[in-house]
């Protein structure tokens, strides 16, 4: 039986803490050129989802042992992201509810 790829929401807490704790962790910012200008999580690769051949062909070349979390401004790219590396096989994403609107933690810019 195929287990079904799902992803999961997770507070901003949930986030950060399970992070913290996942040595497989892989940050993915689904926000565009200019809204990553304007400062970004630590450590996240960016992949627009607006740019949707490009975000396939970026997806085509990530590790799916690894476990995705994924954010954008306000939570709603992000799901469809998410969703998107479900049907390519990635079976750990986890989606930031409220997006970088709502984070506390750092920024780079």
């Amino acid at each position: 039986k195929k287990k079904i790829n799902m992803m999961q929401d997770l507070t901003q807490s949930q986030w950060a803490e399970q992070i913290l704790q996942d040595d497989n962790a892989i940050i993915l910012d689904v926000r565009t050129d200019h809204e990553v200008a304007e400062g970004m999580i630590p450590n996240a690769k960016q992949m627009d989802i607006q740019n949707a051949p490009r975000f396939m062909e970026l997806s085509q070349d990530l590790d799916k042992s690894k476990n995705y979390y994924v954010y954008c401004r306000s939570g709603g790219r992000s799901v469809q992201a998410c969703m998107i590396l479900n049907s390519l096989g990635f079976s750990n994403t986890y989606n930031l509810l409220g997006g970088i609107t709502e984070w506390e933690g750092e920024v780079i810019t």
